[in-house]
């Protein structure tokens, strides 16, 4: 068993310990000394062993002394609750029987929250009456003060009741309806309030303690919704017509206040009123600004900072001016309206005038501000205005033509110009007319007022081109009968002069609105309109002396005749003529009468050369021929002496021309026949385009060379040399000898 071999392991420790202690023989005589130290040992531990058994026991003892009260506590419990659950079964039929104490209660409480709110409720009709006068009498704080102690009773109750019992709605509408009148006082008050607001802008200068209280009371019906918001979130509780919101109904009434200000200035229609637009505009721009300053000076100060009410009002103010621009761009605008529109849009409104005045400034930035109308309306607006423009200017030039026209027949010259120069007003109103349509352009941009003036450039080339018809067709009916127009060669002169002051009106408009950088777009159609224009003054100045020439006619064929001859007084005729003619010629302006005068020279000595070459006469003796030489000298001085006169302080030589008839006279004065060949080649070499028929009609009029003697003197002049004056204009080439036949149908 399990002692006995803890038994006998004990006395194999004990047998190996007591070898141990007696190894030597000297040990033997210890050996009672071991066994009282053994013995020692051994009660020792039996004393520990029997303590430690002794205080398990106790342990033992009182864990069953506690067991054994636990199951007592136990059964105690047990019974408790057997009667705890007998006593509640009995008192279930107690509580049901309690429902009537719990009414009474609730109507307890009711009755407290009444007869604390009784002294309100039973004065709420006097409170009612008591607001109404103060509304009437415009005592809007007190009348407000009074008002929220009426809906703060009402809330009150209408919180109790709602608290004891939110789903009884008939003593909800009780309460309501006992109220009722108080929902008419907030409505009366809230007209009056934004009654302020509409004329705020007035009000502030008259009264702005009226606007002060305004805002104030607005801003506690803020503050009372703001409570009424949060009790709802906590309860789920809000009483009638909150939140009021009248904060955001007044920025409305302002904002409708704008838009109405700014409509309501259109006075005129187009009809009443060719100027409707700029009135409209103009009061619009005097609202606006005046409106704007009393904001930033007056209003700002009677509104809280956090209303931030100038910029507010700026930006309703810019809102309702684009809606307004937008209208206006979108109706049928006429050219004059849209530059009006536009330069308004785009200049005024940012401009000192209006929202870059310095006195709104730096509240107001310009450059912040956004478009009024869009950039594609403005190019909508600017295409149909160049197009209704280029159709007016084709209109306003072709109509101008024709007044101009109508004058050309009158019987009364034209008028003279401060200088005495004839003219028409027809380059004064078309450059009249392209300077209006330029200026208006340039209140819009640069870039407009360039197009226009190309646009007129444009226009003046093509309306030149009709001038110049027009003169032509004007000349043309005149010589179906020359006595009709009266003033006919007084118009062809105010005509010629136009295309002077045309010219000078051309290049001062380029100046005045082209940029230099832009010259050079435009310089082939100057070039083109100068052509044009020098056209109609030479075909003018040509058609004069047409006239002059038509008149002279019947006296040149009296040159070189026997009548002539006889001293017929021709030359002096054809003198007179020409200065008369040349009076009205001095209307004529410098470039072209210089022009007139060295023409009508040039044709005067080709009419009376070619007079001689027509060989009218054949003189018959050295008699006749020393006559007519001296005759034609004498008449070459009269021309030299008229053109002299005629051209004085022109600068333009005189002496050449005359100095040909001169050296022809030489030739037929000649006494020595042999000299004759000399004297024809001195000729020849000064003027080197005379022609061998020249010559033979000459030596014909001269009438005493032979045939034999003429064929001599041409064949030996072609051998020889020429030394013409640098300076001369052949003259001989445009005068044709007539075959033999034509002298004879001349007769």
């Amino acid at each position: 068993s399990a002692m006995e071999e803890t038994d006998r392991e004990a006395v194999a420790t004990a047998v190996q310990r007591v070898a141990g202690m007696l190894q030597r023989p000297d040990q033997l005589d210890k050996v009672e000394q071991y066994r009282k130290r053994e013995a020692r040992k051994k009660a020792s531990v039996e004393a520990r062993l029997k303590a430690a058994i002794q205080s398990q026991l106790d342990g033992v003892r009182t864990g069953l002394s506690q067991l054994h009260n636990a199951l007592n506590d136990v059964k105690d419990i047990q019974q408790s609750l057997i009667d705890v659950n007998k006593d509640w079964r009995q008192s279930i039929n107690t509580i049901e029987n309690l429902k009537d104490v719990k009414d009474a209660v609730v109507q307890h409480s009711q009755l407290a929250a009444a007869v604390e709110n009784l002294k309100n409720i039973f004065s709420v009709p006097e409170i009612v009456r008591e607001t109404q006068d103060l509304i009437e009498r415009g005592e809007l704080l007190q009348a407000h003060r009074k008002l929220m102690d009426l809906e703060c009773s009402r809330d009150n109750l209408m919180y109790e009741q709602y608290r004891m019992d939110s789903k009884n709605t008939h003593d909800m509408n009780l309460i309501h309806t006992y109220f009722g009148d108080m929902q008419k006082l907030s409505e009366e008050l809230a007209k009056q309030l934004w009654m302020v607001v509409q004329r705020s802008l007035v009000t502030v200068r008259r009264d702005p303690t009226l606007l002060v209280s305004v805002v104030r009371i607005i801003e506690r019906e803020e503050k009372i919704d703001r409570r009424m918001l949060d009790r709802k979130k906590q309860t789920g509780f809000i009483p009638p017509g909150r939140p009021k919101k009248w904060k955001e109904k007044m920025f409305n009434i302002l904002e409708r206040t704008v838009s109405t200000r700014i409509e309501g200035t259109q006075a005129d229609t187009r009809e009443s009123d060719k100027m409707w637009l700029v009135r409209h505009l103009e009061i619009i721009r005097k609202y606006v600004l005046d409106d704007l300053l009393v904001a930033k000076t007056l209003l700002d100060q009677c509104f809280p900072p956090h209303y931030d009410i100038f910029n507010r009002l700026l930006n309703m103010y810019h809102q309702a001016l684009a809606t307004r621009m937008q209208e206006l761009a979108a109706e049928d605008l006429e050219a004059n309206e849209i530059v009006t529109l536009l330069s308004w849009v785009l200049n005024t409104y940012k401009s000192a005038e209006m929202m870059g005045n310095s006195e709104l400034s730096p509240e107001v930035d310009v450059n912040s501000l956004d478009a009024l109308i869009s950039q594609n309306v403005v190019d909508q607006l600017l295409s149909k205005y160049m197009s209704t423009l280029t159709s007016n200017i084709i209109g306003w030039l072709r109509k101008a033509l024709e007044t101009d026209k109508k004058d050309w027949i009158k019987e009364t010259e034209p008028e003279a110009d401060q200088d005495g120069y004839y003219q028409t007003t027809l380059p004064a109103i078309v450059f009249q007319m392209f300077e209006q349509n330029l200026q208006v352009a340039a209140q819009i941009n640069e870039d407009l007022k360039t197009k226009v003036l190309l646009l007129c450039l444009q226009q003046m080339n093509s309306f030149l081109t009709r001038y110049k018809d027009e003169a032509q067709l004007y000349k043309e009916e005149h010589l179906k009968n020359r006595q009709y127009p009266q003033c006919y060669v007084q118009y062809m002169i105010a005509v010629i002069n136009n295309c002077q002051t045309f010219k000078e009106s051309i290049i001062s408009l380029k100046r005045k609105y082209l940029k230099i950088e832009m010259e050079d777009t435009l310089s082939s159609s100057h070039t083109n309109m100068d052509a044009i224009l020098d056209i109609i003054a030479k075909e003018g100045c040509s058609s004069l002396l047409d006239e002059v020439f038509m008149d002279l006619e019947p006296h040149l064929n009296e040159l070189m005749t026997k009548k002539w001859l006889m001293g017929s007084n021709a030359v002096g005729t054809i003198c007179v003529t020409v200065e008369d003619y040349f009076n009205d010629f001095a209307r004529i302006k410098k470039p072209y009468k210089k022009t007139m005068t060295i023409e009508a020279h040039r044709r005067v000595v080709v009419e009376y050369i070619r007079a001689i070459m027509l060989k009218r006469i054949s003189f018959k003796n050295a008699e006749e021929r020393k006559e007519g030489a001296e005759r034609m000298i004498k008449e070459a001085e009269q021309f030299r002496f008229l053109f002299k006169k005629l051209a004085a302080g022109s600068g333009e030589d005189t002496e050449g021309l005359c100095g040909i008839i001169e050296a022809i006279a030489e030739v037929i004065k000649l006494t020595d026949p042999s000299l004759l060949y000399l004297e024809v080649s001195t000729l020849v070499s000064k003027y080197p385009d005379i022609r061998d028929d020249h010559i033979a009609a000459l030596l014909t009029v001269r009438g005493d060379a032979s045939r034999d003697m003429k064929q001599t003197i041409i064949e030996t002049l072609d051998q020889g040399p020429s030394q013409p004056n640098p300076n001369y204009v052949p003259i001989f080439k445009e005068i044709t000898v007539p075959t033999l036949t034509v002298p004879k149908l001349l007769k």
